[in-house]
């Protein structure tokens, strides 16, 4: 009877294993159906996700495509699933921070956040050396009379804070409150005959503000495939500095072939306004940049303009206008940094004096080609702190032999 019981109840023991056996493969058929599902529903949210995003230009600039980093390789794979779930999501995904910083600084339009603060510091040197012959040459081989050589060192650094107001990712407003220390070097070496003469002087002019500057820009355009982003630009400059009228020169007792002022300014010390025109245009990898400006100065009247010791002469100044131009091209390195060079240029017209009942005199020499090369980086150390160092070099003999900044713009 035990031996017939067990035979009974092999079956019940069967038939239970392939019952469980039929519920889990109908279990794992739901989840993988569930599974798809899942999958469907999340890429048509974020289908959703980027096209609400799109329609919101206040959460991300508008037309803003995200540009690769040039150490990127591969691209989307090839076939069906190619294009499936991952590739909409790198459709949708945001710029990385290199490259809107990058962006930032090529355009001037900081649009990254409603409120920024950005303090800079600048270090700038110049250093010219200027022979003069006051004599004939002889049999054209020998110079008959004096000779000399003078060398101008003069060190700057200043030190500016930006803040801006970005508006609806259209219009931005700042202010720019630099302050400013300069230090200058004159040597003159001169031979006359059998005299030798050399002098050095060092004038120093204290920590003061500068010129102060008010901006207002405008983005009329946003890039799209075949047209760049676009940025116009209205900046009043003050004479908020210490201005170099009227400021005295001083023969020196041992060289009468070396004068020195007795200060040095911080400005220009006349009202200027400068209309400017920025594009960006994205080039996968790269992204090319180009500006142009134009710098009017407006005269204005001085109670002294003469630089003679003892002599106080009223007039007017009227500086001369420039235009300049710049364009350049940058990559980014990675999500984080990114690397720029450019080329840029200054060209401006002679400068005017009036003395108080007298007409107008151009000034000889007083114009300008300074040119110079940029090489710059953007490197996003937070989502709101960019850093932003660059070294420009002087091309021509009018602009500084070299100029070392650096920038932390921060948003709030």
């Amino acid at each position: 009877m035990l031996l017939a019981c067990m035979a009974a109840s092999v079956p019940a023991v069967a038939q239970t294993e392939e019952e469980l056996r039929r519920e889990v493969e109908a279990l794992r058929q739901r989840y993988e159906a569930q599974q798809n599902a899942l999958m469907i529903l999340e890429q048509r949210l974020r289908q959703l996700e980027g096209a609400a995003s799109a329609a919101q230009p206040a959460r991300q600039p508008p037309g803003r495509p995200q540009v690769a980093s040039a150490g990127a390789t591969g691209s989307a794979a090839s076939g069906g699933s190619g294009a499936g779930y991952g590739q909409a999501l790198r459709e949708d995904s945001e710029p990385a921070p290199s490259v809107e910083a990058l962006y930032q600084e090529a355009s001037g339009f900081f649009g990254g956040g409603r409120f920024s603060i950005e303090p800079g510091f600048t270090y700038s040197h110049y250093d010219t050396k200027q022979l003069f012959l006051n004599g004939f040459l002889a049999l054209d081989a020998i110079f008959l009379g004096n000779l000399g050589v003078d060398e101008i060192n003069a060190d700057t650094f200043t030190f500016d804070l930006t803040a801006r107001y970005n508006w609806r990712q259209r219009w931005q407003f700042e202010i720019n409150v630099p302050f400013v220390y300069r230090e200058t070097t004159y040597q003159s070496a001169g031979a006359g005959g059998a005299s030798t003469s050399y002098s050095e002087a060092t004038v120093k002019g204290d920590p003061d503000i500068g010129d102060v500057s008010f901006g207002l820009s405008y983005k009329f355009l946003d890039e799209g495939p075949s047209w760049p982003d676009a940025v116009a630009s209205l900046r009043i400059k003050a004479p908020t500095g210490r201005h170099p009228y009227g400021i005295k020169l001083q023969r020196q007792a041992d060289n009468d072939n070396l004068n020195i002022p007795d200060s040095l300014p911080t400005g220009n010390g006349v009202w200027a306004a400068t209309a400017g025109l920025a594009v960006v245009k994205t080039l996968d990898p790269a992204v090319v940049f180009a500006n142009l400006a134009y710098t009017h100065h407006f005269d204005r009247d001085f109670s002294d303009i003469s630089p003679q010791e003892g002599i106080r002469v009223p007039g007017s100044v009227k500086l001369g206008d420039y235009f300049q131009f710049g364009l350049g091209m940058a990559f980014a390195l990675n999500e984080r940094m990114s690397l720029s060079m450019s080329f840029s240029e200054l060209v401006s017209r002679s400068s005017r004096i009036r003395y108080q009942g007298s007409s107008w005199q151009t000034v000889n020499g007083s114009d300008a080609n300074a040119a110079y090369f940029n090489i710059g980086m953007t490197m996003a150390a937070s989502d709101r702190l960019t850093i932003v160092p660059n070294l420009s070099i002087g091309l021509t003999p009018d602009a500084p032999d070299f100029s070392l900044s650096l920038k932390f713009p921060y948003y709030f």
